[in-house]
């Protein structure tokens, strides 16, 4: 460890040579060379120290780094004599996918195609060795913006056996955040294409290379083989429920703790609340770094990890999830547990409408935590206070944008009782947001329950801290949609949601007094009045939707 805090560096020579604070992982090294697996997976949330590790581990065996040997003095590693001796020896090819984030295939390729020419830029000293032929240098010449597909599949293999005839030994391979690439295509809307390249690069460099020492891949998912990785049966994945290398990504209690004491902080228990919860494997301490680093060097507790990019794919998921997912993450909101099975390898093909597979990519996001597994159903629960906090958050940016103000009027008004300010300002904010929840399919408009329940997250995150939010549940003669109970004991507010039934009602109106009548007829209030609630203190509201129009009575 060190005394200086320094945010967001993720070459390992920069953090030893300024004295930058850091964790002795060096033990990986030793670990990962004695399982002595030909290629390995590992998948973990972002921003815990996978780049970092990539680095050390090109810091640690690469021959251009022969003469860093005194970044490891005084690091575990360094104490065993066969590991003194094996650094800087090896041919490593270091390569980063984390900056692939563009929209569509056209600009994602290019980007991939600047990556490698820069990668052939820095072994530009191997085109004119005598050991390459007049082919191998045109095939060289050719790695450039303008490449083919063909040429831009097989420029890892390639580099490989220039290297292996230059060093004569074999190379090592190093693809961070090999995923990013798959993930902002199915965003995007572009997986097919990026799968089917992203699947004959890393069989070509991975699976029938003859001049592979060792292979290392990171990323937060492990993709499934079907989609990527069909060809690759010598992958070794490590994901967030194996035991191995479980305590070298993110911190542990321990050495948050000890980090802590050296920087003379005493809050432990707020900051366990805030952001332990992460486990691994065997693990069930693991703090994120970035926050732990962002909260060392500031001095105060806040939403560091959750407030960096890469929430993108979550909020698409639930946004644009089916009334189950909704009604299952709205429970994970209020501090509750949902039951899933859980699938490792993610099929992208199949996470729209499949809370399965939404459940198990959040949860290797790491915006889930296992509590237990039973029978291959696991529990799940939101991992800590940040990433609660986070989802409120995005939750509310849902009904943000130009109707933040309306969106915050109309919880006052509905608060207070005002009928009138609440039907204009839902008409608007219904008007702005109906859109935003729509998907490419256009489900929002064949199945307005979407809207409704994003409304009722959107009161959850508004109302939470004052009132206890219930939604769905029991009570009476039947289930309720929205019950919000103050905390003070106060008020409290019965909701029904009706759509408009043309065979059976003539306008909105007879729609809000449908929905009256069951919350008299099903006795709605009777858990409230069982809990010492007064009838004139509670409220209740029909909430009638046509497409667009609302009526609030």
């Amino acid at each position: 460890m060190a005394g200086t805090i320094g945010i967001g560096i993720q070459d390992f020579g920069k953090i030893i040579e300024n004295n930058v604070f850091y964790i002795d992982k060096t033990y990986f090294i030793r670990d990962w060379w004695e399982n002595n697996d030909e290629v390995t997976l590992i998948t973990r949330p972002r921003r815990f120290g996978k780049t970092l590790t990539m680095s050390m581990l090109d810091y640690f065996f690469s021959v251009d780094h022969a003469e860093k040997g005194r970044l490891f003095e005084g690091l575990e590693i360094w104490q065993y004599e066969k590991y003194r001796e094996l650094q800087g020896t090896f041919p490593v090819i270091n390569l980063s996918f984390a900056n692939v984030k563009q929209n569509n295939y056209k600009d994602a390729k290019e980007q991939i195609f600047l990556l490698l020419t820069n990668l052939y830029s820095r072994y530009a000293f191997l085109r004119d060795d005598d050991r390459m032929s007049e082919k191998d240098r045109a095939y060289f010449d050719r790695i450039g913006p303008d490449m083919s597909d063909s040429d831009a599949v097989m420029a890892l293999y390639q580099l490989s056996d220039y290297l292996y005839r230059y060093y004569g030994k074999k190379v090592i391979i190093l693809l961070d955040e090999y995923d990013t690439p798959m993930q902002e295509a199915y965003v995007g809307g572009y997986w097919d294409e990026i799968a089917n390249f992203a699947r004959n690069m890393l069989n070509a460099s991975f699976k029938t290379n003859p001049y592979l020492e060792r292979g290392v891949l990171t990323g937060i998912t492990r993709i499934s083989k079907e989609s990527i990785f069909s060809d690759l049966n010598n992958l070794e994945a490590v994901t967030t429920t194996t035991d191995k290398y479980a305590s070298v990504f993110g911190f542990t209690e321990q050495e948050v703790f000890d980090s802590m004491d050296e920087f003379g902080m005493k809050n432990k228990k707020e900051i366990k609340e805030w952001y332990d919860g992460f486990c691994f494997g065997n693990e069930k301490d693991i703090y994120n770094p970035w926050s732990i680093i962002n909260m060392l060097e500031t001095g105060r507790t806040g939403t560091y990890w959750a407030n960096t990019s890469g929430n993108q794919l979550a909020s698409k998921l639930i946004r644009e999830g089916n009334r189950e997912i909704k009604l299952q993450f709205e429970s994970l909101l209020q501090g509750e547990s949902i039951f899933s099975e859980i699938d490792e390898e993610i099929v992208y093909t199949e996470l729209e409408g499949n809370s399965n597979a939404v459940w198990s990519l959040l949860l290797a996001g790491g915006y889930l935590k296992v509590l237990r597994i039973e029978d291959d159903v696991y529990e799940l629960g939101i991992t800590n206070y940040e990433v609660q906090r986070m989802f409120r958050k995005m939750v509310k940016r849902w009904f943000a944008g130009e109707s933040q103000a309306d969106y915050n009027d109309f919880v006052r008004a509905l608060l207070k009782g005002d009928l009138d300010a609440m039907n204009e300002y839902m008409n608007r904010v219904v008007c702005s947001v109906f859109s935003y929840f729509d998907t490419a399919k256009q489900k929002s408009k064949s199945e307005p329950e979407k809207f409704y329940h994003g409304f009722v997250l959107g009161l959850i995150v508004e109302l939470q801290d004052k009132y206890v939010i219930r939604s769905n549940r029991e009570s009476g003669f039947g289930r309720y949609d929205i019950m919000l109970e103050s905390r003070d004991g106060k008020d409290a507010v019965i909701i029904e949601f009706k759509v408009f039934n043309s065979r059976k009602e003539k306008n909105l109106q007879d729609t809000v007094q449908t929905a009256r009548q069951q919350i008299e007829e099903k006795k709605y209030e009777q858990g409230l009045l069982q809990r010492g609630f007064l009838k004139k203190q509670i409220r209740k509201y029909g909430f009638a939707f046509c497409g667009k129009e609302v009526l609030i009575g």
